[in-house]
């Protein structure tokens, strides 16, 4: 009697964890189905960002190893989503020249972007006297003889997605748009120069966006 009584428990244990996890298989299929029926209706994308325009300022390296710089940017971005709004958050922008910062982080105000929207932002980006490595000033006169400028703009920041009336936690986001400044050579001037200032070099880079 005891033996049959614990086989007979046995068999309805077995029985009890079967439908527990068919239960949780169901569940967990319901919710990846529900999961890719929204992914397919909303068809969530990447926003688009263009580096338009630069305006140099400055770019020199009239004192060793430090390097001033300042540019007006000319920056749009694009929605593409036809249901999903998003929210910009912290954004800010720098410069890069040859793997280094060489400019200070530029905020620009949180914003909201519609479906299918395009916003445009003219931020100032600008360095003074900021230290660099040793071989920038080999760079620079290189740069200077080819005739071309290679920048790296950087955005950085994070975003929330709106769909109606749930907007969603905070994602980091990255935004990279490399860019030649092409300019014809001229040779060194006292201050260490090598673009004319006051130039608006028409560049239109698409940019790399990763969130």
């Amino acid at each position: 009697m005891a033996y049959d009584c614990e086989k007979h428990c046995k068999k309805k244990r077995i029985k009890l964890l079967t439908l527990i996890g068919a239960v949780v298989g169901i569940l967990i299929f319901l919710l990846l189905l529900c999961i890719l029926i929204i992914w397919a209706v909303l068809r969530p994308t990447k926003p688009t960002f263009l580096l338009q325009d630069v305006t140099v300022y400055a770019f020199n390296a009239s004192v060793p190893s430090f390097l001033t710089s300042n540019f007006l940017l000319t920056i749009s971005s694009r929605n593409p989503n036809r249901r999903i709004g998003i929210y910009y958050e912290d954004l800010h922008v720098s410069a890069i020249y040859r793997n280094q910062q060489i400019t200070l982080h530029t905020l620009i105000p949180r914003f909201y972007q519609g479906h299918k929207e395009v916003s445009v932002w003219s931020p100032f980006v600008s360095g003074t006297a900021v230290p660099v490595a040793p071989f920038i000033s080999t760079a620079l006169n290189q740069d200077r003889d080819v005739g071309a400028l290679p920048l790296l703009v950087k955005i950085e920041g994070r975003v929330r997605w709106k769909v109606g009336n749930f907007i969603s936690g905070r994602y980091q986001f990255h935004v990279n748009c490399p860019v030649v400044i092409k300019f014809d050579g001229c040779p060194p001037s006292g201050d260490g120069s090598i673009v004319q200032y006051n130039v608006k070099y028409q560049v239109v880079q698409r940019c790399h966006v990763s969130i």
